[in-house]
């Protein structure tokens, strides 16, 4: 099983601190770094100085918002997958995030051990094979 390098946009010193420690515990995930804003966001995702496979975005931020950086990702062609972990999971917010790009949108309160599961089954498809799609 390989480790999924994750990146956090999350604004809640609270909630990233708990999600990197659950995430790193309980799944192959290694945090490489995080965002509390949009354009911090987007900067350290350019700057591309540590390789990321999943970037972890809440839809709203200090400043800009989560659909501004899952927008930028989608224009850029960044090669990361991409999920949303929000409380706002409404049919019409998980429908706008998938047309910018997310390959996944979780519920914070209800679906944070799908989240995990989603990460294990990532880092098991990356391990057998360098592409392809991460099973549901």
């Amino acid at each position: 099983m390989s480790v999924v390098n994750t990146f956090i946009v999350e604004d809640s010193p609270i909630i990233r601190d708990n999600l990197i420690s659950a995430l790193e515990e309980m799944a192959p995930v290694e945090v490489v770094g995080h965002a509390a804003d949009e354009s911090s966001a987007l900067g350290w995702l350019r700057a591309g100085e540590q390789p990321c496979d999943l970037v972890i975005i809440d839809v709203f931020l200090k400043s800009g918002s989560g659909l501004g950086v899952l927008r930028a990702l989608a224009q850029s062609g960044h090669r990361s997958r991409r999920v949303v972990l929000t409380n706002y999971a409404t049919s019409e917010m998980r429908r706008q995030c998938a047309a910018l790009g997310a390959d996944r949108v979780f519920d914070k309160s209800t679906e944070l051990d799908d989240l995990i599961a989603y990460c294990a089954r990532m880092a098991e498809a990356d391990a057998g094979s360098d592409s392809g799609p991460v099973p549901s």
